[in-house]
């Protein structure tokens, strides 16, 4: 079943889905020879990502020697200094160090850098990223996700669509959560990608791809990664390439509103890298390019913004000063 998802008017509407379309038997039989990765980026999670690692496992691996729809389940670790990938391991994931991943490449901290180191320890030809600090899910994340993936071809990739109430730090729900998406990457899309105005989440957490895709895009090294990916796609195989799944509500932890500040850059600089159509991407500024009185590191993969904040302390407003990696990895398929 499908339909059009949101009133973004003609040739703007998304196809959508609903994660009961679909049952683990029925994509089973849909899955034919393809082999299927579910990757779970981590950083400091040890409270959360034991419970979804187990639930990944028990519900959609193998069963005593039968097929399973998912052929792996795998946690990237992002330098956790807790006990994320002892408990992940011993809830059933193979657990990569992302540091430890083609250490001839380099290393830098963020989540995409941990999705694009992924794609050289998986060897799913589909791949779904679910999030480490889910509080209130289910398995029809990984299910729903899949469908659109496996009943088209056409279909590239697809986004996650929830309720999103945030848990503050007393475990109370607070108000919904989205507040990213709704000041930087809606606004943006509507300036620069009208024809993406029918996506619900565009920076939803939980997402699908095919890797013949994602091996083929530059990956932004840190929060920008999914807007990246959606952007590309559609630049790639056109908004049809992309479809969403109404996965019903997600729940997860609160975030400082000043830690908001340095993902909103990292998703500003990612969509500001794709503002122009492929053709016209010979405009952009080349990385490493220096501007006049530009303060950032354009090096390369260390490429750095400063996002400056302020605090009150007992002078006054002081400054809080926060270098911003920005920099992007090349298409896998190239390294």
């Amino acid at each position: 079943m499908t339909r059009a998802m949101g009133e973004a008017g003609i040739n703007r509407a998304v196809t959508a889905y609903r994660a009961s379309d679909w049952t683990t038997a029925d994509l089973i039989a849909l899955k034919g020879d393809r082999t299927i990765s579910v990757v779970v980026p981590a950083r400091d999670e040890e409270a959360t990502v034991a419970a979804v690692v187990e639930r990944l496992v028990a519900d959609l691996g193998s069963v005593a020697g039968g097929r399973g729809l998912v052929d792996e389940v795998v946690v990237i670790d992002s330098d956790s200094t807790d006990a994320t990938a002892r408990v992940a391991a011993a809830a059933g994931a193979r657990v990569e160090p992302a540091a430890g991943i083609r250490p001839d490449l380099g290393t830098v901290p963020g989540k995409g850098e941990a999705l694009w180191k992924s794609q050289f320890v998986t060897r799913g030809d589909l791949v779904v990223f679910v999030d480490a600090d889910l509080l209130d899910w289910g398995t029809h994340f990984v299910t729903g996700l899949l469908g659109p993936l496996l009943v088209d071809e056409d279909v590239h990739l697809v986004k996650a669509v929830y309720d999103r109430p945030m848990i503050d730090a007393e475990g109370r729900e607070e108000e919904a959560g989205g507040r990213v998406t709704e000041l930087v990457a809606r606004p943006w899309l509507a300036l620069h990608r009208p024809e993406l105005a029918g996506i619900v989440q565009p920076l939803s957490g939980e997402w699908a791809i095919r890797r013949s895709a994602f091996a083929s895009y530059s990956v932004p090294v840190g929060y920008g990664i999914e807007i990246a990916a959606l952007i590309d796609t559609a630049d790639t195989h056109g908004v049809g390439g992309i479809a969403q799944v109404d996965l019903g509500r997600r729940t997860h932890r609160h975030h400082r509103h000043d830690t908001l500040g340095l993902m909103a850059v990292q998703v500003l600089a990612a969509a500001d890298r794709r503002r122009f159509r492929p053709v016209d991407r010979r405009r952009l500024r080349p990385v490493g390019e220096p501007v006049d009185g530009d303060r950032r590191d354009r090096s390369g993969l260390g490429e750095t913004a400063v996002l400056t904040q302020y605090a009150r302390r007992s002078a006054g407003f002081e400054p809080v000063v926060t270098p911003v990696g920005i920099g992007e990895r090349p298409p896998a398929a190239s390294c």
